[in-house]
């Protein structure tokens, strides 16, 4: 399966995905968390600095993910699109052609898992954006897009809570 986790910055998805990594149905999964350090570190600008060409970079690191047969990754198209459209260095048709082309990978997760920022505190991890009204775009950009393709999403699970409740919810998701 392609399981992937959504939502806006400072959800605890990596943390998550990093607790899944433990258990033994997870034990043949691909574990992929995201880059961003690594990606500013290379002067690629992120967040509301965020550029075609630097989306495009994101965009083929979720690509390249959905390429893999067993995958689970803390971030998705979804969130990929969010953050393109809240770019402040796009144009309106950057934009739209560049939500239109990633759009079409949605179909290949076979989960999505929304982590709702609802309850959890922002952390300042020297990459992400702190500002709560920016991580509050985001998340409703995130709502909108699966909104508007859930006819794309095969199976969309939103898990909120802590990591033991969160957990529990999307080991009942996988194995009903």
């Amino acid at each position: 399966m392609k399981i992937g986790f959504c939502g806006t910055m400072s959800v605890g998805k990596t943390t998550l995905v990093n607790i899944l990594r433990k258990f033994k149905e997870f034990e043949e999964y691909k574990i992929r968390t995201e880059r961003s350090k690594h990606l500013m570190s290379l002067g690629i600008p992120l967040n509301t600095d965020s550029t075609l060409k630097g989306q495009t970079i994101f965009l083929s690191e979720r690509s390249a993910e959905l390429m893999q047969d067993k995958i689970i990754t803390d971030r998705t198209v979804l969130d990929v699109m969010a953050f393109a459209q809240c770019s402040k260095s796009m144009n309106y048709l950057e934009k739209d052609n560049f939500i239109h082309l990633a759009a079409d990978l949605i179909h290949e997760y076979d989960y999505i898992f929304y982590i709702s920022p609802e309850g959890v505190e922002i952390e300042d991890n020297g990459v992400r954006e702190t500002n709560a009204e920016y991580r509050q775009l985001i998340d409703h950009t995130i709502k909108f897009f699966m909104n508007k393709y859930i006819h794309r999403i095969k199976n969309l699970v939103e898990i909120k809570g802590d990591n033991e409740e969160r957990i529990k919810l999307v080991r009942e998701a996988l194995n009903p």
